[in-house]
């Protein structure tokens, strides 16, 4: 018997199908029960740290609002400061960030540097399918109806910001591959990944405080702690085990165990870095079950999760370096993401030819990967052109740039004669690391 996404009977144990992907249910898989408390727990340790760092040196923008006691807006202003760079200054000054730094660059037991290294070749192995289930599924990500609402007051997603967002998280993915001194503490990829998780605790307690002040904002009740402990593993999984089972599999790909393991092996290392569980990432079986639970869990589209969704298609659509049309886009949501999502979403079905295109696309990509991981020489040659390649077309370098803007907050959000929270709303407008 498969049990569909309309049955909610978790107990039911056997074959069912989520969201177009089928799985069989078993007593081991993480349960909407165990799973749910985990969006009222957070990374503490970063958010303390930040806290500390906005006291030692305070963000220009509320340094600016205080100082003229008034609530005044300034759209173009960007404050200069890093926080990476004053996390790495202070590590020894206060308890509390020398806690996040002592954590991050204490390489856990379980690191095994050469794996981590197959896990990163693991990925430009499969460059092009990568890059384009990565993209999609991230599409396919806002179908979390919980999740976006965060997404959606950062208004990071929206349709003028949103290409340069998913050129961000690109630029992290590629500078957490690109080699291993990348990953390692004070490459790259590694000083990426805590910007990150400092940029997470910096909007987390900015939409904390703001619902503090206005809980009609944010209700944390019923949503959760923003970017909360299962946010970060739904992240996680769209970047590592969404792609091994999901993404490359629906383009014709199949990878070997021990590509998954290492891949897998990377990302847990990642996950480590932003301060986010992974546990769940030690072994390929437990892995593919938490991504599984996480259809049957956190996959609930809202309205706020088609507009995003559609943003990012917006986004995208005309775009170098391959200025795929909007139609093209859509049939790549539907082939990657499942038909039933994709509805979902309100992304629109495209016509027969650019299905007959995203087929070529995958009848191509297949080919040429089973090709080159068949032959030694062919496999090099491809890991190094695809190493160089994939980063120049998109116009991204090896710095590293985190940005946030949060969306504009009108007036009728707060009540009359509360000062505080139309200075909060100010203060949030914009959070902007470079």
């Amino acid at each position: 018997m498969v049990f569909t996404t309309t049955e909610r009977h978790i107990d039911n144990y056997g074959w069912r199908e989520q969201w177009g992907m089928k799985f069989k249910w078993t007593p081991e898989h993480p349960t909407p029960e165990g799973l749910m408390p985990l969006i009222h727990t957070y990374d503490t340790v970063a958010t303390e740290a930040v806290e500390r760092l906005d006291e030692i040196s305070p963000p220009s923008y509320a340094v600016e609002l205080y100082k003229h006691g008034g609530v005044r807006l300034y759209p173009g202003k960007r404050m200069k400061r890093d926080l990476y760079d004053l996390l790495r200054q202070h590590a020894t000054s206060n308890e509390k960030v020398r806690s996040l730094w002592s954590e991050v660059n204490t390489v856990p037991d379980w690191v095994d540097w050469e794996q981590i290294e197959k896990g990163q070749r693991v990925f430009y192995r499969y460059g092009g399918p990568a890059i384009t289930a990565v993209s999609e599924l991230r599409l396919g990500g806002m179908g979390s109806g919980r999740t976006v609402e965060t997404l959606d007051r950062t208004g990071g997603f929206s349709v003028d910001v949103v290409r340069r967002r998913l050129l961000e998280t690109t630029q992290h993915v590629l500078n957490v591959t690109r080699d291993l001194e990348s990953i390692k503490p004070g490459g790259d990829g590694f000083a990426d990944s805590v910007r990150v998780r400092l940029l997470h605790a910096t909007v987390r307690r900015r939409i904390m405080k703001m619902a503090t002040v206005q809980p009609s904002y944010y209700d944390i009740r019923t949503l959760g702690v923003p970017i909360n402990d299962l946010d970060c593993i739904g992240t996680i999984n769209t970047l590592s085990a969404a792609v091994a089972w999901m993404g490359l599999p629906r383009q014709g790909i199949y990878l070997r165990k021990q590509e998954i393991v290492d891949y897998l092996a990377l990302w847990r290392y990642v996950a480590y870095l932003l301060g986010a569980r992974h546990d769940w990432m030690a072994t390929p079986e437990s892995a593919r079950r938490m991504m599984e639970s996480l259809l049957v869990t956190g996959i609930r589209p809202s309205g706020a999760s088609g507009n995003l969704a559609n943003n990012i298609i917006t986004g995208l659509q005309d775009q170098p370096p391959t200025y795929a049309s909007r139609e093209f886009i859509c049939a790549q949501a539907y082939w990657l993401n499942g038909r039933e999502l994709a509805e979902a979403l309100g992304v629109e079905r495209p016509g027969p030819y650019y299905f007959a295109l995203t087929l070529g696309q995958c009848i191509l990509f297949a080919t040429l990967s089973y090709m080159n991981r068949s032959f030694s020489s062919l496999d090099e040659r491809n890991i190094k052109v695809s190493s160089n390649f994939l980063p120049s077309p998109l116009g991204l370098q090896s710095s590293p740039i985190v940005r946030l803007c949060f969306r504009a907050i009108s007036d009728s959000h707060y009540p009359k004669f509360h000062i505080l929270s139309r200075l909060q709303g100010a203060m949030l407008q914009h959070i902007i690391l470079e």
